[in-house]
């Protein structure tokens, strides 16, 4: 099944600490809470320096997509996020600190089950075939897209997308020069 999402039409969730907030596109399976999802993909707003949640057992990937950008530091990590289109993957089981390297920031998060799920995040900027998976996102950062999929055809203008939760290839062709499209292909790890 494909589902399409509007950014701006998904409710903020603030933070426990208050230094944010969550926009959640989606979250596997169904009502599932932070403690219980399969995989989870969502935008975040970062307006203040403070922790990032430990979560044990998760595969992380965050992307800048509007701001100044974040530092993120912890044991063995020491990662700068100021470039929009740049994923930086890490484990969710590391403590880390965040701090702004100027106003608030826009990010994109991916995080999985590291026994169920694993994601691989793809920034592209031209005509591209996104390879077939279980489950997947296509987020249209800049710019306007045309994605197709057999007798299925969406157009994005950037800060839509879809989601699918049944395999589907899809031909991503951007419509604007300035295009960027951040995709998601999850692989089931049960099966």
């Amino acid at each position: 099944m494909i589902h399409t999402f509007d950014i701006a039409d998904l409710p903020p969730t603030p933070w426990k600490n208050g230094g944010g907030s969550t926009r959640e596109i989606v979250c596997r399976p169904p009502g599932a809470n932070m403690d219980s999802f399969e995989w989870r993909v969502s935008v975040a707003t970062i307006a203040a320096n403070g922790p990032f949640s430990v979560f044990p057992g998760v595969d992380r990937v965050i992307m800048l997509l509007d701001g100044a950008g974040v530092r993120l530091q912890g044991t063995g990590i020491d990662q700068r996020l100021d470039t929009p289109g740049v994923p930086f993957a890490f484990s969710g089981d590391v403590a880390l600190d965040c701090a702004l390297l100027g106003g608030p920031s826009t990010d994109f998060n991916v995080m999985t089950r590291r026994s169920q799920w694993r994601a691989e995040v793809t920034v592209l900027t031209g005509t591209r075939q996104i390879a077939t998976a279980p489950s997947g996102l296509a987020l249209a950062v800049r710019g306007r897209w045309h994605l197709q999929s057999g007798a299925h055809d969406f157009r994005c203008a950037p800060g839509t997308g879809m989601w699918w939760d049944a395999a589907a290839k899809w031909k991503a062709t951007p419509l604007t020069p300035d295009a960027m499209l951040v995709a998601v292909r999850l692989h089931d790890l049960k099966s």
